[in-house]
């Protein structure tokens, strides 16, 4: 209780307003930090122009011509126009913007974040089942389903935080539509929220769907609602199997650092123009079977796109493999903990055990493997479709 000095009682109702006001402001200036701290990181991130993640700077040109894949994204077209037509006027002025707008790259995973777009907690059931018809036909039945399940786990979080569930829920997340959905013109969608970003770029029947951000903290619900919810651990099992499989002299190059001690991603939120060159052992000196690990490894990520794109997607990653490196950070015992990345000219994935952010109450300061990270990114200028979508600019005016 705060204790008012003896003295004139006018001096101690002016000294109690001070200190009520001062009180007042430091609650103010605490709940507003994280936005506003968030609106830094954004403002950093965004303070260049897009160029992508590249090795020295200088994007690789004549990686993502535009051709025909065979593979049509009809389904996502029509899924996406339907999504759209259910929503009221106030919803879908919310939740469109151009093909070209900034918006596509203010994503971030914290849950603090301030989403724009349309948000699952206030859809209706039946717009609610249009956006899910959306990720359906846009996503494999796996990817469909991690991104059900990390949802589901944000639930998990809030029963885990007192029931906190104004800042973690399964329905806090936002989906935006960029462009008009077409079948030649170039548009795409994103879902946006706590540990799950989907950017999903469509021109014509060419899809790219990057940067993608999935994971979770827990990983695996012990208890409550969504009690044997786990993600990511085939993710986490195979990364850990081609890091043994290697040999000594191959795991000296790949091993950048044994201790693993903090958290090691480089290209989540507002890093699209990070300058990563290659690291780790070069997968031209794998055998045939460490490459096949390696290519089931990718096709984990890869697969979260339905089938005919995930395909044309590691095509394009075959394409390149003897050009592609592996990175490991922390040690290789069965229950390590550890971070790995894979690149190459046309994907870049990494995957991280993080130290605990919302769960330090049950689970310490150390990385752990019940907090996750994992992004997949398109380097040489083509996230969010962005070399795509320059050559379609320069094709046709608009």
């Amino acid at each position: 209780m705060t204790r008012v000095p003896d003295f004139s009682s006018a001096v101690a109702i002016l000294w109690l307003v001070g200190a009520v006001s001062s009180a007042a402001a430091q609650q103010e200036t605490s709940q507003q930090r994280a936005d506003r701290l968030s609106r830094e990181a954004e403002a950093r991130g965004l303070a260049e122009p897009f160029k992508g993640i590249t090795r020295n700077g200088i994007p690789l040109e004549g990686l993502f011509p535009i051709r025909s894949t065979g593979v049509s994204t009809e389904p996502v077209r029509a899924a996406a126009a339907a999504f759209l037509a259910g929503l009221t006027s106030e919803q879908r002025a919310a939740a469109t913007y151009p093909v070209d707008d900034p918006e596509w790259r203010k994503w971030m995973n914290q849950h603090f974040y301030r989403r724009q777009g349309v948000g699952f907690l206030t859809m209706s059931e039946s717009q609610r089942a249009a956006a899910f018809d959306l990720l359906e036909a846009s996503l494999s039945a796996k990817g469909l389903r991690l991104t059900r399940d990390i949802m589901r786990l944000n639930h998990t979080l809030g029963e885990l935080n007192r029931d906190n569930f104004e800042e973690y829920g399964e329905w806090l997340y936002w989906i935006t539509v960029m462009g008009t959905p077409s079948a030649t013109e170039p548009w795409g969608w994103q879902l946006d929220g706590h540990h799950l970003i989907v950017n999903y770029f469509v021109l014509g029947d060419q899809v790219v769907m990057s940067p993608v951000f999935v994971g979770s903290e827990p990983v695996t619900a012990a208890a409550g609602k969504y009690r044997g919810t786990s993600i990511l651990q085939d993710e986490q099992d195979a990364g850990l199997a081609l890091a043994r499989s290697l040999s000594e002299v191959q795991r000296q190059a790949a091993v950048l650092e044994v201790s693993k001690t903090g958290n090691n991603n480089l290209t989540e939120a507002f890093k699209d123009n990070v300058v990563l060159d290659h690291a780790g052992v070069p997968v031209r000196t794998f055998d045939e079977a460490q490459r096949r690990r390696l290519l089931d490894l990718i096709g984990l990520f890869v697969g979260n796109l339905r089938d005919g794109h995930a395909k044309v997607k590691m095509s394009e990653v075959e394409a390149h493999l003897d050009d592609t490196y592996f990175a490991w950070i922390g040690k290789i015992e069965p229950d390590a903990v550890f971070y790995y990345r894979i690149h190459s000219p046309v994907v870049l994935i990494e995957f991280d055990h993080q130290r605990p952010a919302n769960l330090r109450h049950l689970h310490g300061t150390e990385p752990s493997r019940q907090h996750i990270h994992a992004v997949v990114r398109t380097p040489n200028g083509n996230d969010y479709g962005k070399d795509l979508l320059l050559q379609h600019y320069r094709r046709h005016r608009h």
